[in-house]
């Protein structure tokens, strides 16, 4: 379990300096800057290049909602959901620290840009309302931990998994960006909205129970569909 908790921690903490790091660094960089393509591919690549590193240790959840809704599909057992979350929760926040290690060096940094926090209304990057952040979290880690849990069945293409969920999650960013600068991930919004505080902090329970929601009924609806086989990202 320490192995596999550490490997949570280590891929999560990635996750939010590859993808948080590639909105704050490198999004609107004079000249070069990848734009939203490029932060929704970021975040899309960190999955993908984790998934096949410690797939095979600790399932590669990286995601307290990805946890729950593999829990709630029959893939993942109840008693390791909090050790995983917490591991993950803190590799968020190390990953947002080391991030803004790096990024308050530049001249002019400044929290009030948002450190690639999420939020609704006026924190929203279209300013769209709090209804819309909710349906759009929820609906999108839905789907989200509905791929998860067909690429990972037993009957699946072997091997093929973490591209499918790597490029699902870089779709899901190119939808919702606009929208909430995409969370469907607990931890990915707690590590930025410690740093920025205020009304990071204020709007944060939406970015944990909508994805919480989503992912909760993405696995039931998923595990109804059919009997499961084995799969890897149980780590069995």
């Amino acid at each position: 379990m320490t192995r596999r908790l550490s490997a949570e921690f280590i891929g999560t903490l990635w996750l939010v300096l590859g993808g948080c790091g590639s909105a704050v660094i490198a999004a609107a960089f004079p000249n070069v800057g990848i734009g939203l393509l490029g932060v929704a591919l970021a975040f899309g690549l960190t999955v993908l290049t984790m998934a096949y590193a410690i797939g095979h240790i600790s399932g590669c959840h990286l995601n307290p909602a990805v946890s729950v809704g593999l829990y709630c599909g029959g893939r993942f057992p109840g008693k390791d959901l909090a050790p995983y979350i917490i591991a993950q929760l803190l590799g968020a926040i190390a990953g947002a620290a080391i991030l803004y290690v790096i990024a308050s060096g530049a001249p002019g940094f400044d929290l009030a840009g948002g450190f690639a926090s999420n939020g609704y209304g006026d924190h929203s990057p279209g300013h769209y309302s709090m209804t819309a952040a909710f349906v759009t979290e929820a609906v999108m880690t839905f789907a989200f931990l509905f791929v998860i849990l067909g690429a990972t069945h037993g009957k699946a293409p072997v091997g093929f998994a973490p591209l499918a969920i790597g490029l699902c999650l870089t779709l899901i960013h190119l939808i919702s960006i606009p929208v909430t600068n995409t969370s469907v991930n607990p931890a990915r919004s707690l590590g930025p909205a410690i740093f920025v505080g205020g009304w990071a902090l204020k709007q944060l329970w939406l970015f944990f129970v909508a994805p919480l929601l989503g992912a909760a009924l993405g696995g039931f609806a998923y595990r109804w569909l059919g009997a499961e086989d084995k799969v890897a990202i149980t780590g069995e």
